[in-house]
């Protein structure tokens, strides 16, 4: 808001008195002629008044845009005081007044010149104001004020030229107004006109007419002229392109027609005739099911009608060859040999035994559902139709990365002998990524699904669904919805994809998931996988992976002759132990994949003897060690207790540490715990302190002290029931003053009544403790039947502690010093 100047502070013979016109959405330039409407009775009476005037003077003035929205909210609100006008306004002269019979009054007004409003002296009937002339924009004024003549003139030549530009941009532009424009000697009007034809917004003019500097007047019409020019240019490139390409199209249409008729007269063959003939012969061989037949032959004869020159006969044709393409009716005959199946999984795969046979099992009652099928071909029932393929719920594998999930999925495919196709799902939000899109949309596509069948060539192929965990959610639909028809043996006889927009029969496709993380499942997708866990590898597992799959590949990716690289058993363990930290072995793969890079640069130089790479050359060709071989603590502390976690990369342990805040009060929890988390803390809280009497602890240290639980590595998150034993530990030792032994680890969960209950990974979770040099492992009782899951090598050197009660856990884990010493 302009402040208004006193009255006081002005000389009276400056001021004079005149009639107020308030306009909405319009501001009025000196030198610039418009019609306006008077319409509310103030308005009106002002109109009236002026005419009667022999000046016929008016002072026109724009309402701000708050005082707008009540005019237009009103039908009969009315402008009551000068903040709601802009204070700088034009006087103007009324040509004409028009008095319609029914309605407002319409006006034609000329802008004179800039006055200010100083003060309004009535509203009722009619606005009367107080007003102030302001000084004209001209040449003189600027140069005396200290601008230079040669800008201005500058600056009004540049706008007529820009005005003239505006003019061949625009074929619709007035010769008229051009002329007019181009013959205007004030720079201040040429300025205000142009504001006035470039239609701008009210607060835009309105500082336009505050401007009282001439050049900087004439510099912001001109930045705007420019503007405008950009769009009409822009615009007029646009429309350029647009005419190009409609007319080529024309013309390649003409030009076809034309040579359509030269073919005809030489009696040549017509090339889109044969086109027809060629879709209408692989038609007939193609061997597709009625409904697709009648679909095809339906877009064929539209083809016919349309061309394949048009937009639209290329959308058909397209169709046309994925519907020809499909495998529709064909198969390839299934390797049903278990023996053979159990040899190409052992070739390609180390260990797993457990899982090996889940999938022989699969395979075995496919087989059985093979024969059976055989065997009731003629007097299957139509009904039935669902049963005739499927072998029960679609496997999924489940387990860190690196650990073969999609290897397995491979093999898998290689022993049946049939194609493998694998679809990525990570990150998928679209459900059409899935189904497909109509053909009614520009760039439509048959579906992942569909598109995978196409690229297999037979109806029967083995598809890995992978990342099943990754899948998103959006405005675009729920493709884990759709995952439900294509996994679902009641339905999946009959997918149809809306591309294709016919049914086709998935039943005979084996479908294999896989998924780290089996939470970020949606629970109705779940229920349609059997899960098949695959947990982390064992230090031995491992160095055979590397010596009988890992280390081989490498070297032939390299191009390295079969001997070029030889590891030592000793080597490949410290390159496990110290350069990868994984449940799976993709790091380990890179880590020798670096080394054959390593002697590939030797042999490309000409160096081709064997290298035989010793321990101590390891840092100096991967670098310092990423880890350390063992990461317990080596110094026990009270306070101080290692549990073990379970991570969607494996196992891995964690340390809680405990401290007492003297004069503090209740419980402090730090290392970002989740909600599951925090209350295994404050549940082992609560235990010590209502057990305080028989764990030999003053109870007193509850009521003076806080306590502060923390698990380090704060910028992870963490959550899990497991590390409640943990904490129950970590607690009694501070407060009994005894160390919690450093070779022993724990995972539980609790309740307040002091049992200990089962959790789950104990083999990813004892493989960790293993890595990090750990031989006691306390377990819940209850998880004693999850120790046939860890590896033989694993159970015979470590130790296994079975507890059922928090008292045997605090037996075996704290160092006794002296019995019922009180910490106080």
């Amino acid at each position: 808001m302009f402040p208004l100047p006193h009255l006081a502070l002005k000389p009276r013979e400056k001021l004079e008195t005149g009639f107020l016109l308030p306009l909405r959405n319009i501001v009025l330039l000196p030198g610039v002629t418009l019609p306006v409407v008077a319409g509310r009775p103030r308005s009106v009476s002002v109109a009236e008044s002026v005419m009667m005037t022999e000046q016929k003077q008016v002072i026109i003035a724009a309402v701000r845009p708050e005082a707008v929205q009540k005019l237009e909210k009103e039908e009969k609100a009315e402008i009551e005081s000068l903040e709601e006008l802009y204070p700088i306004a034009t006087l103007a002269v009324v040509h004409k007044m028009l008095r319609l019979p029914v309605g407002p009054i319409q006006l034609i007004i000329e802008g004179q010149e800039r006055v200010r409003i100083e003060q309004l002296l009535q509203t009722e009937p009619t606005y009367i104001v107080k007003f102030e002339r302001l000084p004209n924009l001209t040449v003189e004024a600027a140069i005396a004020a200290g601008a230079q003549q040669q800008s201005i003139q500058a600056l009004t030549s540049a706008l007529k030229s820009l005005w003239q530009e505006a003019a061949s941009l625009n074929p619709n532009f007035p010769e008229e107004v051009l002329t007019v424009l181009l013959n205007i000697e004030s720079p201040a009007q040429l300025a205000y006109q142009t504001a006035i034809l470039l239609q701008q917004e009210v607060p835009k003019m309105q500082t336009l007419l505050e401007q009282n500097d001439l050049e900087l007047l004439l510099r912001q019409v001109l930045a705007d002229l420019q503007k405008e020019i950009e769009v009409l240019r822009l615009r007029g490139e646009i429309l350029g392109e647009t005419k190009k390409e409609i007319d080529q199209q024309q013309k390649e249409f003409f030009l076809r027609q034309q040579l359509k008729k030269i073919q005809e007269e030489l009696g040549e063959v017509d090339s889109e005739k044969q086109e027809i003939e060629e879709l209408r012969s692989r038609l007939a061989t193609a061997n597709l099911p009625e409904p697709a037949e009648k679909q095809a032959k339906r877009e064929l004869a539209r083809l016919e009608r349309i061309g394949s020159a048009s937009a639209e006969g290329g959308v058909i044709r397209t169709y046309l060859d994925w519907l020809l393409e499909m495998p529709w009716n064909k198969t390839i005959e299934d390797n049903l040999d278990l023996q053979n199946a159990r040899e190409v999984l052992d070739a390609d795969h180390y260990g797993l035994s457990k899982i090996k046979d889940r999938i022989i099992e699969h395979l075995a009652t496919f087989k059985l559902k093979r024969m059976a099928r055989n065997e009731d071909t003629e007097t299957e029932k139509p009904e039935r139709h669902d049963e005739r393929y499927s072998v029960g719920t679609v496997i999924c594998f489940v387990g860190p990365p690196g650990t073969g999930k999609t290897s397995l999925g491979r093999s898998i495919a290689r022993a049946l002998g049939r194609p493998f196709e694998r679809i990525g799902l990570g990150g998928l939000r679209d459900e059409a990524e899935l189904r497909g899109h109509r053909r009614t949309y520009i760039g439509a596509m048959p579906g992942r699904i569909v598109q995978a069948l196409h690229r297999a060539g037979v109806k029967n192929p083995v598809i890995m669904l992978d990342e099943l965990d990754k899948i998103g959610m959006d405005y675009r639909g729920d493709p884990a919805s759709v995952l439900l028809e294509i996994l679902d043996p009641q339905q999946n006889y009959s997918f149809r994809d809306l591309y294709l927009d016919l049914d086709f029969d998935l039943s005979q496709i084996l479908f294999i998931g896989t998924a780290n993380d089996l939470s970020r499942v949606p629970a109705p997708l779940l229920d349609r996988l059997e899960i098949i866990e695959l947990s982390g590898y064992s230090e031995e597992e491992k160095l055979a992976i590397a010596e009988q799959y890992l280390l081989p590949r490498q070297i032939e990716k390299a191009g390295l002759p079969a001997n070029a690289v030889q590891l030592s058993t000793e080597t490949l363990r410290q390159i496990i132990e110290l350069y990868t930290r994984e449940a799976g072995v993709r790091k380990l793969e890179q880590q020798l994949g670096t080394l054959c890079r390593k002697v590939a640069v030797r042999y490309a130089s000409g160096e081709t003897t064997p290298t035989i790479v010793h321990p101590e050359q390891l840092e100096e060709l991967l670098g310092p060690p990423h880890f350390w071989r063992e990461e317990k603590r080596k110094v026990s502390r009270p306070g101080v207790a290692t549990g073990l976690a379970w991570t969607v990369q494996g196992g891995e342990i964690l340390f809680v540490e405990a401290v007492l805040l003297p004069q503090g009060k209740d419980l402090t929890l730090t290392g970002q715990l989740g909600e599951v988390m925090q209350e295994s803390a404050k549940l082992a809280y609560s235990y010590i302190w209502s057990n305080a009497d028989a764990l030999g602890i003053d109870v007193s240290a509850f009521k003076s002290n806080g306590l502060h639980l923390h698990v380090p590595a704060g910028a992870i998150p963490k959550d899990g029931p497991s590390a409640g034993v943990t904490m129950v530990v970590a607690i009694a030792s501070l407060l009994t003053n005894q160390p919690v032994r450093t070779d022993t680890a724990m995972t539980g969960e609790i309740d307040l009544s002091g049992e200990v209950l089962p959790i789950g990974g104990v083999r990813e979770k004892v493989l960790a403790a293993r890595r990090a040099g750990i031989t006691r492992i306390i377990l819940p009782k209850q998880n004693e039947k999850d120790l046939a899951e860890v590896p033989q090598d694993a159970r015979e050197k470590m130790e296994f502690i079975l507890c059922d009660r928090i008292e045997q856990v605090l037996e075996n884990a704290l160092v006794r010093r002296q019995m019922n010493q009180p910490v106080v």
